[in-house]
């Protein structure tokens, strides 16, 4: 029986040399096999590529068995649920049109089994990454994107995974640092009546209970491999070895 919910983020995937991609790929399509045997939905957190920007007639040039796997899953008629991160925030319609992948450009809201939930990629959530947030505005302003598009495409992508880079690498210098601050945020989320909070971004998977609610810091799929599962009413961190 097809019943729990996983949610995984932060693969970057074109971010590391070669064996390290290949590494990564070999565990994630082992991660997805998981998901077809057991899964109800799968959330993909954010960032499942280090750069991800699209044209009306143009995507990047990037991992085809990974799309294949995930489109794989919904012709089983297992929802599959993108949540846009900060890397790949630049999509058209290649996913719901083609993969039949549900993209949501915002935070997601969860109701099961009595339980409200909050899913988020987190970037921008933690009180002190006021410089992100107005990079993030600039980044996704539409004026702004359109253009960018109207650069060559050749040119377009290069430039952007040096931007993508230079932003996961902060990222990861003070990913741990953040977790205080996603504390904080979730705290106030309580607040307003949420029983459990998912969130991505920072790369370092920590599962916490606050107040009696549970948050969980779904970590990465790079370094760490981990990933979150939601059976009945239980969130957990798991890892994939």
């Amino acid at each position: 029986m097809r019943d729990t919910i996983y949610f995984v983020s932060d693969l970057h995937l074109g971010a590391g040399t070669p064996s390290e991609e290949e590494r990564k790929k070999e565990k994630f399509i082992q991660f997805l096999q998981l998901v077809r045997q057991n899964g109800k939905t799968l959330y993909i957190v954010g960032d499942l590529f280090d750069f991800w920007f699209e044209y009306k007639n143009a995507i990047p040039k990037t991992e085809v068995e990974i799309l294949a796997a995930l489109k794989n899953l919904v012709l089983m008629k297992l929802p599959v649920v993108y949540l846009a991160g900060n890397h790949d925030f630049w999509q058209r319609d290649f996913f719901p049109k083609y993969l039949g992948i549900q993209f949501e450009k915002g935070d997601v809201v969860l109701n099961r089994g009595g339980q409200k939930i909050f899913i988020t990629h987190g970037d921008g959530k933690a009180r002190s990454d006021w410089g992100y947030r107005l990079l993030r505005g600039l980044f996704r302003f539409p004026l702004n994107v359109w253009l960018y598009r109207q650069l060559p495409v050749d040119l377009a992508f290069p430039l952007a995974r040096l931007v993508s880079g230079s932003s996961r690498r902060w990222t990861e210098a003070r990913g741990k640092e953040l977790l205080s601050e996603y504390e904080e945020f979730a705290r106030g989320k309580f607040a307003e009546g949420f029983d459990a909070l998912v969130l991505a971004h920072s790369h370092w998977p920590e599962l916490k209970v606050v107040e009696g609610k549970t948050l969980v810091n779904i970590g990465d799929f790079m370094t760490h491999f981990t990933y979150g599962v939601l059976r009945g009413k239980e969130l957990e961190l798991k890892k994939m070895e």
